[in-house]
């Protein structure tokens, strides 16, 4: 593999002009010159649709949603390149991050997917990450399962992979992320690249993360979609249920708090629903 493939970058967007624009500026400053940008926009209704009819790089307009997943998948289809990599409208690259993923895959041709580490800055401060001790490189899936441990800004994956995977949920608002990666990593091995080399802002009133209080809830419901579609090992199953019982029993708790007890009850159900499941693993208990 010579360094001259084709990276098609996706950059979805709604309503963010000024943060799309250094965006753009990060990728044009890139020391890897071979890649495309392709702009998604999900139905910007202020100056930023304006902005992207100024400039030359590819674009694509939807009815808005507020789905992610949709959105970039949409990007993905208007596409070229064998690698894809994704770019939130309001992260940033370094200049040095295609080309030292590029390079990652050429040295690793078995891997089909790749991210970076990244710096967290969030009103202005850099946001230690020092607490975030999991698992970054080869079967994550484990780890994956707690949280959402792969930035999408950081990720630059095969094309085919990401087809085959199913891409992103496209009716998920939160946690379409997560969701992939769960997908991705229970039969993949990732590869990580130790450099900051995404600036990831947080802290903006319009994030989607900042919506809702109880995220978990999303989450909860991707944990679901893959036990239903039953194509997990037993030895992934287990931990996924494990984690689907904690999460659950999590949100019951928030709902008590939040005076909505028949959706306490539902959520205690389901975690007793899938504890039932987990007693059918008594052989691999020790071993996860």
């Amino acid at each position: 593999m010579k360094m001259d493939m084709l990276v098609s970058v996706i950059i979805p967007v709604y309503n963010r002009m000024e943060f799309l624009k250094k965006a753009i500026t990060s990728v044009e400053s890139q020391t890897y010159r071979n890649y495309e940008i392709i702009i998604a926009d999900d139905g910007s209704n202020d100056e930023t649709i304006e902005y992207i009819k100024t400039i030359h790089h590819k674009y694509i307009c939807l009815n808005h949603t507020g789905k992610p997943g949709r959105v970039r998948n949409n990007g993905f289809l208007a596409s070229r390149g064998d690698y894809i990599a994704f770019l939130d409208s309001d992260d940033q690259w370094q200049p040095g991050k295609l080309e030292a993923q590029v390079r990652f895959f050429i040295q690793n041709p078995g891997i089909l997917i790749c991210h970076t580490r990244e710096i967290w800055i969030k009103n202005g401060k850099t946001i230690s990450q020092k607490k975030h001790r999991h698992k970054r490189s080869g079967y994550i899936f484990n780890d994956a399962l707690v949280k959402c441990i792969i930035g999408p800004s950081t990720v630059m994956l095969k094309r085919k992979l990401f087809k085959d995977s199913g891409m992103f949920h496209p009716g998920l608002e939160i946690a379409e992320d997560y969701e992939l990666w769960l997908r991705i990593t229970a039969h993949n091995p990732v590869g990580y690249i130790d450099e900051p080399l995404v600036i990831k802002y947080g802290g903006h009133a319009d994030q989607l993360s900042g919506k809702y209080g109880h995220i978990e809830y999303f989450r909860i419901q991707a944990i679901k979609g893959i036990l239903e579609q039953n194509v997990l090992a037993p030895e992934q199953r287990m931990p996924a249920l494990r984690e689907m019982i904690r999460k659950c029993r999590i949100y019951a708790l928030g709902c008590l708090k939040r005076g909505k007890a028949r959706e306490a009850k539902e959520y205690g159900r389901l975690s007793k629903k899938y504890k039932k499941e987990l007693e059918n693993y008594p052989d691999l208990s020790n071993d996860l």
